[in-house]
């Protein structure tokens, strides 16, 4: 099983400032954190911080967290193993604007031989969440790209926080049969790859974004990877309207669906 793969590099979009890990001030545990101030390059037209590159901080934040916990750091180089995003759940309060300082926290709360579950949060100068987030994790082998045992010893030794409050839904996304709109093949661009050789997971959340209608507000999302699409791929978009309020994305290259995004609305 295949699946896609979490950034690295720190973006020179927005302005990042590591804090490591520390007492924060958001809800006293010992996060992983990032301080970011939000530059023009991340905003839209109304100038708002893109979800895009929400997404990105979180990515960013979340990969080096590692460095943070240098047991599992020395096991995943010892063991030529990488964490790859699985699922993703997002929570949006408020969307900040230009020029907002922003903290990024990221912990982890539950681990597994195969599998880590993290939640990773965005606020903003007083200490207000803007962004909600849990996912789960897979443990890989570089080599094979095949699932890879983190031993007992070195799960111990992981630092691990309470799970934070928001809602946690499923992280499978069930599609219907049948009613999914066929929409234009979206060839995948040297733009979309990653360190990892595949697409990045942002960009399915922003290419998926695309096919929604205009006057569709986002204020949370659900998304599920299965198979990494890479440079000269083709996904096939399919668009299902699941409710008033929600829309379920899917793109595939033939009949394999690589990811499934969720997006949700709280308009009336």
């Amino acid at each position: 099983m295949r699946m896609c793969g979490i950034v690295v590099s720190l973006h020179h979009l927005v302005m990042a400032k590591p804090i490591g890990r520390e007492n924060t001030g958001f809800n006293n545990y010992y996060m992983y954190s990032l301080k970011y101030k939000v530059t023009t390059s991340v905003c839209d037209s109304e100038g708002r911080l893109k979800l895009y590159s929400a997404l990105q901080m979180m990515q960013d934040c979340s990969e080096m967290w590692i460095d943070s916990e240098p047991g599992v750091r020395q096991f995943f180089t010892d063991q030529n193993m990488t964490q790859l995003l699985a699922s993703r759940q997002v929570e949006i309060i408020r969307v900040p604007s230009y020029k907002e300082e922003l903290t990024v926290t990221t912990s982890v709360y539950g681990m597994k031989p195969m599998f880590g579950f993290r939640n990773t949060f965005i606020y903003d100068a007083e200490g207000r969440p803007c962004y909600r987030t849990w996912s789960m994790g897979a443990f890989v082998d570089k080599a094979t790209g095949k699932l890879k045992r983190v031993d007992d010893p070195t799960i111990a030794s992981m630092t691990l926080e309470p799970k934070l409050e928001m809602n946690y839904g499923d992280r499978r996304i069930i599609l219907p049969k049948d009613g999914g709109i066929a929409h234009d093949p979206i060839p995948v661009m040297r733009a979309d790859i990653d360190y990892n050789r595949h697409v990045n997971n942002a960009n399915y959340i922003r290419m998926a974004m695309e096919l929604l209608p205009d006057d569709f507000e986002i204020n949370g999302l659900r998304v599920e990877y299965r198979v990494a699409a890479k440079l000269g791929d083709t996904l096939i978009p399919a668009v299902y309207r699941t409710t008033d309020n929600t829309f379920a994305i899917s793109l595939s290259i033939n009949t394999e669906v690589c990811a499934i995004i969720e997006f949700q609305s709280h308009r009336k």
